[in-house]
């Protein structure tokens, strides 16, 4: 007697993702624009013959690039999870790049079991652009920028704060508490780095934190007055935000994740100078 074949069950696969942010309006699926979510979905949809919804672990905004972005979705499929990487990569466009993927319980979550995001912010200081700088870096040459003077205005931002200062409008998210985990400044050469962990961030929080830090950086504005700023939630006083192609999210971090670090951790290539 024949034994009838074994029911494939629904699987959850997590994804790690690379894309270059400058030609998508952000990572979530939106009417008349291009977004990283809804290539993806699609090249799934392709695959499976069905619609799937990818879970991201957080949205960036138009213009931002990651190196290591993560999201999941649910499929009824005899294609393995470590495969899956492979053969979407088949169907993506070449502005997005999936390294790695992998079989995860059906109760993690991408957004939810995530403990913290990391973003790096680039700049580029030198009075002549660089061409194969300028897609990943806010050329800023119009006075000197003191990298101490930012990393002193970035310590007293550890720690859980109030920072609606740093919180655009048209948030859906109800409060503005972050708990910043790690913040640090530092330079090679004529690229200076910026670089800000915490368990989530408020709606355009890095590029409207990083245009003020430039501020004091370039000695317009006083560390006072930044941390009084902020302190006070003088949202009224933080006017500029930083162009979106410097910034990257670097990576997003979990108790439980199934990748090797080489794939995730650290995966934007700096400029090294020296």
């Amino acid at each position: 007697m024949l034994e009838s074949p074994q029911p494939i069950s629904r699987e959850r696969v997590a994804l790690v993702i690379q894309y270059l942010g400058t030609h998508f309006h952000g990572w979530q699926r939106q009417p008349h624009h291009r977004s990283v979510q809804e290539e993806i979905e699609k090249a799934i949809s392709t695959v499976l013959g069905e619609h799937v919804t990818l879970h991201g672990a957080g949205r960036t905004d138009s213009g931002v690039h990651a190196a290591a972005q993560v999201a999941h979705f649910d499929a009824v499929s005899k294609i393995p999870a470590n495969k899956w990487a492979t053969v979407l990569n088949g169907y993506l466009p070449k502005d997005i790049f999936i390294p790695a993927s992998a079989s995860v319980d059906n109760r993690w979550h991408a957004r939810f079991s995530a403990v913290y995001r990391r973003y790096r912010y680039t700049l580029y200081t030198e009075k002549l652009p660089n061409l194969f700088a300028s897609a990943f870096s806010w050329h800023y040459y119009h006075a000197p920028l003191d990298e101490s003077l930012i990393q002193a205005a970035l310590e007293p931002l550890i720690g859980r704060h109030h920072l609606a200062a740093f919180h655009r409008a048209n948030s859906a998210r109800k409060h503005s508490w972050v708990d910043v985990q790690a913040a640090e400044c530092y330079r090679n050469g004529p690229f200076v780095y910026i670089e800000i962990q915490a368990n989530g961030f408020l709606y355009g929080m890095v590029r409207l934190l990083v245009g003020m830090l430039i501020e004091v950086g370039s000695k317009q504005r006083t560390l006072a007055n930044f941390t009084d700023i902020w302190q006070h939630q003088r949202r009224e006083e933080v006017k500029y935000a930083a162009p979106a192609h410097g910034l990257c999210l670097l990576r997003v971090g979990y108790l439980d994740f199934p990748f090797p670090t080489e794939v995730w951790y650290d995966t934007q290539p700096k400029f090294i100078f020296g």
